[in-house]
């Protein structure tokens, strides 16, 4: 079964949520590939489980569009294409525009200050070449930024972006640019934050997204 066979018994308080964070957490870590089938009956033993908790565990997986559930087909990873990696970014920029909007009337010297701490991770990370952790300080990063506009909503929204934004890299591996040239974009968003610099803000964060949608598209092996 691939991926599944990664997963081992639970303790009796493992409910819906543990299983559904557990799942989520090897279809982003990549355990689960995409496409690959999710049998419920099999994971229900492996996790030593009633089948009740696991269906609600993969419903839930499948609302938020980490799984695909298709009739006479059964349930299976997300497979995401070329056009659904553009419209993840499309939205990401919708987002992160109105966030700066906010948070720019704001005290944005502080929170450049708090991205430093965000910067050092990446640093960090790109230093050893441990990917994962620099896709996880990029999407920090960007996450700080509009958490700072202090919308539940657009915080939830942005969420649910940033899963679908590490399956579009998951997709591909090795796609990113030179560790110095991933820390400086950063920087520079940065930069521009305690400066109070909206207009270029803006105009860097449209390159940022944009060039992250090329990035990938030229990385898709379909002709």
């Amino acid at each position: 079964m691939g991926g599944l066979d990664s997963v081992g018994p639970m303790k009796a308080q493992g409910t819906a949520d543990l299983i559904a964070d557990l799942l989520r957490e090897r279809i982003l870590d990549g355990v689960l590939a995409a496409g690959e089938q999710i049998n419920e009956v099999h994971l229900a033993a492996r996790l030593e489980m009633s089948r009740g908790p696991v269906r609600e565990a993969v419903q839930r997986l499948v609302q938020e569009g980490l799984l695909t559930s298709v009739r006479n087909r059964g349930t299976s990873v997300v497979q995401l294409g070329i056009e659904d990696i553009a419209d993840v970014y499309r939205a990401r920029l919708a987002v992160e525009r109105e966030a700066a909007r906010v948070v720019f009337t704001g005290d944005h010297v502080r929170l450049a200050a708090a991205l430093e701490r965000v910067l050092g991770d990446m640093r960090v990370a790109l230093d050893n070449r441990v990917w994962a952790d620099v896709s996880r300080a990029d999407l920090t990063f960007h996450q700080t930024i509009v958490d700072a506009a202090g919308s539940r909503r657009m915080s939830k929204m942005f969420g649910t972006l940033v899963v679908e934004t590490l399956l579009c890299i998951h997709k591909f591996e090795n796609i990113y640019d030179p560790p110095d040239i991933i820390l400086d974009h950063h920087r520079r968003l940065a930069d521009l934050l305690r400066a109070g610099d909206l207009d270029d803000y803006l105009r860097e964060i449209d390159w940022h997204l944009q060039n992250s949608v090329q990035t990938i598209s030229a990385a898709d092996p379909a002709p």
